[in-house]
């Protein structure tokens, strides 16, 4: 047994391994306890669901979980909608150089008031007296006729700037809207990719401690044993207990991160939270070459979306400026019709009209200019934005690969620490099994093990966000996501 003064000197030691076993857990069960990101706030977080609960768990790639989130991320749909509805505006702006024909046609019967219209029995007698014998007495001043007509109308604009420039604005409104969805399926694609490498990262926090756990009940029984058979105090059977108990709780948490975060997985996807998934794909790891800054920028100018979106803003704010500009220029157009008229049953006769237009503006340059001027603000605004991307976009690159560097510095040092960690707890096992030590040092063995691999699995997933935050920086992430992960 041991004695109070020896208890006294062991008891800071035990605290402290005690200490670190319990800060894993809180640490574990603050990551289960963070609040869940929202479509309120984010659309790319939320999804259409698209396929019903089924018995059979769903084995998901990375690569299907990224086709999922194409087909029902919320984000996209609504970046998707966008782009028809400029497609609508575009064949709006196309309907004005097109000619308009209309085919109109029916049949009535009208009743006139003579007299309402000017012809009242004072005008009639003046005309009556053009005419031989004069109007027949009693000639009523209501008239009935039955009126058949069929026609058919066109319009077409020949020459306006106008036109020209608002269709020119058009298609570069399209293109930007283009680009826009293309920004987000790349959004998608890193939204998705890093809830799976989340989800990943959580199953080997479960993995490590399930295995830890079962370490522990070993350690636990052979504490017992050895208090039992008196060869060892009742305190190190105490500590294997309440290690092991404090690797339950560090496994709860872990498993109960891991479900929240498969749940919101399957919420960006399409996929019902009810539904069991399995990821089939293990966590990536491979290095990455090297790449300069001129290097990645030099791509990220050509691919991508969002710097492409603001150079066809930038088309389609001139476009504009040069549409306001031209309300100056006179406009030609052309209409006219061909139809059938028949009255009261008399034979039915052609009837047409064809007219050209030449409308010259004489004097609206208030406005003109007002329209002008508003759009030459939004011009220097959008191309002093287009600059402000180029930098942007330079300061990305850089940070990106710097977080490359310093992720992958990360995951060797982790690594090692594993490797240590794990030749630690094998010596101090050894020891303890030999009799020479207590199981102090076997408690906090077993928790700097569990730490060393807790930070080798976060340090991989942030090694793993960061190759995909250089993708997206170089704007080639829809396409190389694969390529930058590894297999």
């Amino acid at each position: 047994m041991m004695d109070v003064k020896e208890f006294g000197k062991n008891g800071r030691h035990f605290a402290a391994g005690l200490g670190c076993v319990a800060a894993l857990g809180l640490a574990a069960v603050a990551c289960a306890q963070a609040p869940n990101p929202s479509s309120k706030a984010n659309p790319f977080y939320g999804s259409v669901t698209a396929h019903v609960v089924t018995d059979e768990p769903l084995k998901l790639s990375l690569d299907e979980a990224i086709r999922r989130g194409f087909e029902t991320n919320l984000g996209l749909k609504e970046a998707e909608s966008g782009e028809k509805l400029f497609q609508g505006e575009k064949n709006i702006a196309l309907q004005e150089f097109l000619p308009t024909i209309n085919l109109t046609g029916g049949t009535g019967v009208f009743q006139h008031n003579l007299a309402a219209q000017g012809f009242g029995p004072g005008v009639l007698k003046q005309f009556g007296s053009n005419f031989p014998g004069g109007f027949p007495p009693g000639l009523s001043l209501i008239t009935k006729d039955d009126l058949t007509q069929g026609q058919l109308s066109f319009k077409q604009t020949l020459f306006s700037g106008v036109v020209i420039a608002g269709w020119k604005a058009a298609g570069a409104a399209q293109r930007s809207a283009y680009f826009s969805k293309m920004t987000a399926r790349g959004e998608v694609v890193q939204q998705v990719a890093t809830a799976y490498l989340h989800a990943i990262a959580d199953a080997s926090q479960v993995d490590n401690a399930t295995a830890l756990e079962r370490s522990d009940e070993v350690a636990l029984q052979h504490a017992h044993d050895a208090h039992v058979a008196g060869t060892a105090a009742n305190l190190d059977e105490l500590r294997a207990r309440v290690q092991l108990q404090s690797q339950q709780q560090a496994l709860i948490a872990a498993e109960n991160a891991e479900e929240k975060d498969l749940i919101l997985l399957k919420r960006e996807i399409g996929i019902d939270p009810g539904q069991k998934i399995v990821l089939t794909d293990p966590a990536p790891y491979s290095d990455l070459a090297e790449q300069t800054p001129a290097e990645v920028r030099a791509v990220a100018y050509k691919n991508r979306q969002d710097y492409q979106n603001l150079q066809n803003q930038v088309i389609e704010l001139r476009a504009l400026h040069s549409a306001y500009r031209a309300q100056r220029l006179p406009s030609l157009s052309f209409s006219g019709y061909y139809g059938v008229d028949k009255v009261n049953g008399s034979t039915s006769h052609g009837v047409f009209a064809a007219v050209g237009t030449l409308n010259v503006p004489i004097f609206r340059e208030a406005s003109i200019r007002g329209d002008s001027d508003a759009s030459a603000a939004q011009l220097a605004a959008v191309n002093a934005q287009l600059d402000d991307v180029r930098s942007k976009i330079d300061q990305q690159v850089r940070s990106a690969l710097l977080d490359v560097d310093a992720a992958k510095k990360l995951v060797d040092v982790a690594k090692s620490n594993v490797d240590l960690a794990t030749q630690a707890l094998s010596d101090e096992t050894d020891r303890v099994n030999a009799g020479v030590d207590n199981n102090l040092p076997l408690v906090t063995a077993q928790a700097s093990l569990a730490s060393a691999q807790s930070n080798y699995v976060q340090s991989l997933y942030r090694y793993n966000l960061s190759k995909l935050a250089l993708a997206r920086a170089a704007g080639v992430i829809e396409l190389q996501y694969r390529a930058y992960l590894g297999k």
